[in-house]
């Protein structure tokens, strides 16, 4: 009776696995990476770089297509599309990145860096805190990228702060905090669109603008504005975030391989940029640019008074606090340039 028992057991699990649904096929989690870095830009090879080795390390199970060049608009429409997950990352300057959260406006903060040495150990220790914010609104941080440094390419010579203020100064269109910043500091900033920029230029609209120098000889920006400042103005800092919701669809294997993958971006990026921006210089230099030199103490000033007006006011005071200890702690144990 026993045995008889077994071979009806026996008989039935078989008649459930041959009406068992299959196993579910792993979930593909794909990704639309959206991003106003300029297609073919050494960033934007990186990120298509990255998307490559995401697909391979997960065999298949995530994919990530880059839509680069600003195709799927500019920063505050890629962002709109990541709420309504129709884009599923981005990758971000600081006027993008600081719509998210202010805090990426200590970036903006004007000569506040003096190198990318600096800049990279700041960006170390400011990374955990600046993560919890992008965490608490919803994003992960991927890696951080780098576009260069905007350099003052000028009409005529700058050298002094007063200098510097006669410019009509092209900025971006769309950041009117910005804007208002410059103007109630004595600056005089012209928004308008990046592409409009060759046309403000010829026409006078504009007669400088702050532009990484591989920028300025890509588009020939250089040619209607044969003087740059040596002093750099800010570095271009961005950064690839993609939705919590997304990434929290990835299996948590995975996870670890792709954020090592993203680093490796950012690695590379640091090693190549600045190569390139002083490349461009060269040979913008062998076509007739000068290079002014900023005279006097004034600039060090300058840079003081204007970080303390952003301090609370548009950069929150715990990360700019933090960005100022950092970046001093840095200049301390580094030797520094004479002071100009």
């Amino acid at each position: 009776m026993a045995c008889r028992a077994r071979r009806v057991l026996a008989v039935l699990g078989l008649i459930g696995l041959a009406v068992a649904p299959p196993p579910a096929a792993a979930q593909v989690v794909a990704i639309k990476l959206a991003t106003v870095v300029p297609e073919n830009s050494i960033w934007d090879k990186q990120l298509k770089q990255m998307a490559g080795e995401w697909q391979q390390a997960t065999g298949g199970r995530v994919t990530v297509t880059v839509f680069s060049g600003g195709s799927q608009g500019d920063e505050s429409s890629v962002l709109r599309k990541m709420r309504l997950d129709t884009v599923q990352a981005a990758s971000l300057t600081v006027v993008g990145l600081a719509t998210i959260d202010p805090a990426f406006n200590v970036f903006n903060v004007p000569f506040f860096f003096n190198s990318y040495d600096e800049l990279n150990a700041v960006v170390e220790k400011l990374t955990p805190a600046l993560k919890q914010r992008l965490d608490a609104k919803g994003y992960v941080l991927l890696n951080w990228g780098h576009g260069g440094w905007l350099q003052v390419f000028s009409k005529k010579p700058v050298k002094t702060v007063a200098d510097l203020k006669t410019l009509k100064l092209y900025t971006s269109a769309g950041d009117d905090r910005m804007t208002q910043f410059y103007k109630a500091h004595g600056y005089t900033p012209r928004a308008m669109a990046m592409t409009d920029i060759l046309t403000g230029l010829t026409t006078g609209m504009i007669d400088g603008l702050p532009t990484p120098p591989v920028a300025a000889l890509a588009f020939q920006w250089n040619r209607q504005t044969p003087y740059m400042l040596d002093i750099g103005l800010a570095p271009v800092v961005g950064a690839s975030v993609v939705t919590k919701k997304t990434w929290l669809r990835i299996a948590e294997a995975d996870r670890a391989r792709l954020l090592t993958s993203a680093v490796g971006v950012e690695t590379r990026l640091n090693g190549d940029v600045p190569k390139q921006d002083a490349l461009a210089v060269l040979m913008m230099r062998q076509q007739g640019l000068t290079v002014t030199a900023a005279s006097g103490p004034e600039w060090r000033i300058e840079a003081d008074k204007l970080g303390a007006t952003m301090r609370g006011e548009m950069v929150p005071r715990d990360i700019y606090d933090l960005a100022v200890r950092e970046r001093d702690a840095y200049r301390q144990r580094t030797p520094q340039p004479a002071a100009r």
